[in-house]
């Protein structure tokens, strides 16, 4: 069974009632961010409960060192770790002596929490009855500001419902964190200064190993019935990494108390003095004001869902389910920092140590092609760019030579921090990923550029290290690729993974096509790129010989290509005839069980059909759904959509529904029971790629758009707006009719889409109907 509860509404994610089981799964679930931090929804004042405390800087991180019993050559030195920031948020609230504790007051009443995502806020509500018999009522506003984005502000309310009351806040700054997830129970910062200048008050620390400094900052301000009360703390607590402030004011039944708290970081990645770049922020929150901040905020979001909203008509819980993955996916990456990637948790959590992986290329990068300017998809490929040379080191330390690139599984600067070595050594698909992602960018953007000014020289290292990796079969006489993972992690160590040699084949020959086209219209780029690399036509011979004469195993019993040799060995029980109780099999099977099972993680083989639909024919595809799809347990987050999408192209329109909702309640409605660690924020791109090119059937051929919609029998309607080469046409999907719409901008050209085949203009400001 999986949760339910949260209350279905088309625009927020709602929670009522107070469950103590419950608070580390909405602190995940209500998560808020702006692209450069973010933060879990812990409660701003002490709570004694279980709870799982988060804050995050994009892009500052801990190499904590790999623990592991045996070590092997080539292992990863450390496990980057994104790191529990310094608290800003929190403000301990004493009223009449007692202190606001939601597990030790005597009961909480009318408990709410909002997530408006149209707006970009979190709000939490409540009645409380404490110890002393009084009675209150407390509100809570909380978001991170989109343009002012080292900033974040809080309105704490409270009003006593029964009697008169001493109101004491106490905000602070703490930098005495540490991560739950940490290998050796190591604190990560060092604490260097604390400051305070009347109502601010200024926390620095460094990182330690590798010496990011953040200042932690707050700027308070305290309220009677809305009325701003001139004073500074009575009292300023301050130790290495702390410091606190009091402020208590009196009030009669039914007065407001408030406080309004600016805090949030300034870091070394974008100044070299933190503190006075601190104390400018504050200044500009200050001039702003928590109402004009707010303001700011709803007229960001506003236009953020301008571009990215996708709406369904008839299906609140679908609806919630997606804007919730657009939301989280906007609050992760905003695209104005090129060093900045999407972790798989973004800031909802530390698992997975908030790193990069090959979900950037694989699932997220059509999202933000299509929902952004083509810049933004553009900066993640220049990100691997820029990690070349650490991909070049990271093969070398595994025995690769000649400039063989191997990207590293899970990242931070490009070095591979991954410790497990069935996924660090063997998980190489993730190579062919980072060169399908360049090949999809000039495909939708038209964008040759990236290739001579940087793409070719990446894939250039990625064809050399699959030339490496494959291994000449005298017995086959052809070559195979040996003891890998593919995507289905519930295999190890097996050879000939159909996905995985499929994709080096495919990188290889992608490779000499691109140094064909540079050679031919960028002769000088070609000449530069060549003498830097120094390659030659006898070695890009021997690279075609490998992908020429590349094994692929097949079953003809069955007509389908085999996920890897000895597929057919196990015994092949179909998982709808597992017993319920032993699912999730990751929670309750041995992993050597796992591995001699049949059960497919994700979509693996169907990934290959995923990436090379064009490459296979309708009942190709069909035959090979129909065979892995009833052994796929689909435990990995990254699995509904692609097969979503596949039962789309396939007419099996119930299954196509069922992935669908399975991925964009994913974490609303906790599958996998185990949303308290964060949010699967790169499989919420694959939701949107789940209506857009599953429902919406979009595909780019020859440089131009084509749609085969289809609609789930649940939905009355759907629509959702794509960026094109600098064009927006918005898709509307009813039961009866399609209908395309062009918004007139720089570009304003008429664009000839292909519905179903046949060929549609749409004019600037013009609507067709079909």
């Amino acid at each position: 069974m999986h949760q339910d509860y949260i209350k279905p509404d088309n625009w927020s994610i709602i929670e009522e009632g107070f469950d103590r089981d419950r608070v580390e799964s909405s602190e995940s679930l209500f998560s808020i961010g702006n692209g450069a931090m973010g933060q879990r929804a812990n409660f701003e004042e002490k709570y004694s409960g279980h709870t799982f405390q988060g804050s995050y800087i994009g892009g500052v991180y801990y190499p904590d060192k790999t623990k592991v019993g045996w070590w092997k050559n080539g292992y990863p030195e450390y496990f980057a770790k994104v790191l529990n920031a310094p608290n800003w948020i929190g403000i301990d609230v004493e009223i009449n002596g007692e202190s606001l504790d939601l597990n030790s007051v005597r009961d909480v009443r009318n408990f709410r929490r909002e997530l408006n995502m149209k707006e970009g806020w979190y709000n939490r509500s409540f009645s409380a009855t404490l110890q002393n018999g009084l009675e209150v009522s407390v509100n809570v506003l909380r978001f991170l500001s989109m343009d002012l984005d080292e900033a974040g502000a809080i309105k704490f309310d409270i009003i006593p419902v029964n009697g008169n009351a001493q109101i004491t806040f106490r905000p602070y700054v703490d930098a005495g964190v540490q991560n739950m997830d940490a290998n050796w129970e190591e604190k990560f910062w060092e604490p260097i200064s604390v400051a305070s200048d009347a109502n601010s008050a200024f926390v620095t620390a460094r990182t330690f190993k590798t010496h990011f400094t953040a200042t932690t900052f707050m700027q308070n301000a305290v309220f009677v019935d809305g009325n701003l009360q001139q004073m500074v703390p009575s009292d300023i607590q301050k130790s290495g990494d702390k410091i606190q402030f009091t402020y208590t004011v009196d009030v009669t039944k039914g007065q407001s108390a408030s406080i309004e708290k600016i805090g949030g970081y300034t870091s070394s990645m974008n100044h070299s003095d933190t503190v006075t770049a601190a104390a400018e922020v504050v200044k500009s929150a200050n001039a702003k004001g928590f109402n004009g901040l707010l303001s700011d905020q709803k007229n960001a979001w506003a236009k953020i869902w301008e571009m990215s909203d996708i709406t369904i008509d008839g299906d609140v819980k679908a609806q919630q389910g997606i804007r919730f993955n657009i939301f989280q996916l906007n609050q992760t990456y905003s695209g104005k920092d090129s060093r900045l990637n999407i972790g798989p948790k973004g800031f909802t959590g530390e698992k997975y140590g908030g790193s990069t992986y090959w979900d950037t290329e694989a699932y997220c990068i059509p999202f933000y092609m299509a929902t952004k300017d083509q810049q933004v998809a553009r900066n993640l490929l220049t990100y691997r760019y820029n990690q070349l040379d650490k991909a070049i080191e990271n093969a070398a330390k595994l025995g690769f030579n000649n400039g063989a690139a191997l990207y590293p599984m899970v990242t931070m600067n490009g070095e591979e921090c991954h410790n497990e070595w069935e996924i660090t050594f063997e998980e190489i698909h993730r190579n062919g990923a980072i060169a399908f992602a360049i090949f999809n960018y000039v495909r939708y953007t038209g964008d040759y550029s990236y290739v001579p000014e940087k793409g070719l020289e990446v894939l250039i290292g990625i064809a050399r290290f699959w030339h490496q990796r494959a291994t000449w079969s005298t017995a086959r006489n052809q070559y195979v690729i040996l003891g890998v993972t593919g995507p289905n992690e519930y295999e190890n160590n097996v050879n000939n993974n159909f996905y995985t040699n499929y994709l080096a084949k495919w990188c290889i020959d992608y490779c000499v096509e691109q140094l064909e086209k540079v050679k031919d219209e960028f002769a000088s780029d070609h000449n530069r790129i060549l003498s830097k690399v120094n390659l030659d036509e006898v070695e890009i011979a021997k690279w075609k010989q490998v992908a020429d004469k590349m094994y692929f195993p097949f079953s003809e019993e069955h007509n389908v290509y085999l996920q890897q040799d000895g597929f057919l060995d196990k015994e092949l029980i179909k998982v709808h005839d597992l017993d319920k109780s032993q699912r999730p099999i990751n929670q309750k099977w041995s992993w050597d069980r796992i591995l001699r099972s049949p059960y497919i993680k994700q979509a693996d083989t169907l990934q290959g059909f995923y990436f090379f639909e064009d490459h296979f024919s309708t009942e190709e595809l069909e035959r090979h759904f129909d065979f892995y799809e009833p052994f796929t347990v689909h435990e990995s987050s990254l699995s509904p959509c692609v097969h979503s999408i596949q039962a789309a192209v396939l007419g099996k329109m119930d299954m196509a529904y069922t992935f669908y909702l399975r991925t964009s309640r994913l974490d609303l409605d906790d599958y996998n029971k185990e949303v308290k660690e964060g949010c699967h924020i790169t499989s919420m791109a694959g939701t949107w790629m789940s209506i857009v090119e599953g429902f919406g059937g979009m595909r780019v051929k020859d440089g131009q758009l084509h749609f085969t919609p289809r609609i789930p029998g649940e939905w009355d309607g759907y629509s959702f707006k794509i960026n094109f080469r600098g064009q927006i046409l918005k898709v509307s999907v009813a039961k009866n009719q399609t209908s395309f719409a062009l918004e007139s901008g720089d570009n304003s050209e008429q664009i000839t889409v292909f519905m179903n085949g046949n060929a549609v203009t749409v004019e600037p400001d013009g609507v067709v109907v079909i």
